[in-house]
This record gives structure tokens, C-alpha cells and sequence, in this order.
């Protein structure tokens, strides 16, 4: 369950950071009682913050668990490297970013250094 523990938090973790890409604190500045509930106005001004917010948490608590279950080191480095390739793929469907070769060779390096850890220790890494 560890595993599946840690790709759920790469995904809240790259939602997160978009939330991070798109919060601007200036813009709370024009929200006030009048327009707070006019989803139109106050929903584009409070959706990063409440992404920030809710998936910062889910991301800090699906780690938790994993981390109950391999080695910290090995969770850390897993969850980083599964965040970069969701967010380089995010950002290649959402975005429009376009990817050079460069950039798809190093993300299968990384890809790979993923599945090496998890078919090659995976009995070494369990925390008793």
C-alpha cells in the first residue's frame, strides 16, 4: 500500500503546485462581503488558496502513511521523482509546454530509477 500511498501524494503534491502557480496573494485584496459569494467573482480569487490548502494536506497525509512503511529516504526520493514526471506531464497536456527529446530521455531515467527501487528493494526498505 506504501506505493500507491506515494503516487496518490504526487498527484495532490503537482496539484498543489499549480495552486502555488496560480495563488496571487494581491488578488484577495478584491474580495469583500459584497462580491464573497458571487461564485463568479470570488470562486477564481479562492480556488488556489482552498488548493493550496486541501491539497497541501491530502499530499502531507498520504506521505505520512507511506513513509509508516518504507524507509523515509526511499519514500522521499520516490515521491519527488514520480511529482516531477506529473507535473512535466501536466504541464505537456494542460498547458501546451512542448517536451524535447532531452527532457523525455532524463524523465525515463527517472521513470526507471522508480520502478528499479521498487523491484529491486522491496523487502530491504520496510521499516519494522
Amino acid at each position: 500500500m506504501a506505493w500507491i500511498y506515494i503516487i496518490i501524494a504526487a498527484v495532490f503534491e503537482t496539484a498543489w503546485t499549480f495552486s502555488v502557480k496560480f495563488f496571487k496573494l494581491s488578488d484577495l485584496k478584491l474580495l469583500t462581503w459584497h462580491n464573497f459569494y458571487k461564485v463568479d467573482q470570488s470562486l477564481p480569487l479562492l480556488a488556489p488558496l482552498l488548493g493550496y490548502i486541501v491539497f497541501g494536506v491530502c499530499n502531507v497525509y498520504f506521505f505520512s502513511l507511506a513513509i509508516k512503511e518504507l524507509s523515509t529516504a526511499t519514500a522521499y526520493a520516490i515521491w519527488t521523482a514520480a511529482t516531477l514526471v506529473l507535473i512535466k506531464i501536466a504541464e505537456t497536456a494542460f498547458f501546451n509546454k512542448t517536451i524535447t527529446w532531452t527532457e523525455a530521455f532524463f524523465i525515463s531515467l527517472i521513470m526507471i530509477g522508480i520502478m528499479g527501487l521498487k523491484f529491486s528493494v522491496p523487502h530491504i526498505n520496510q521499516v519494522p
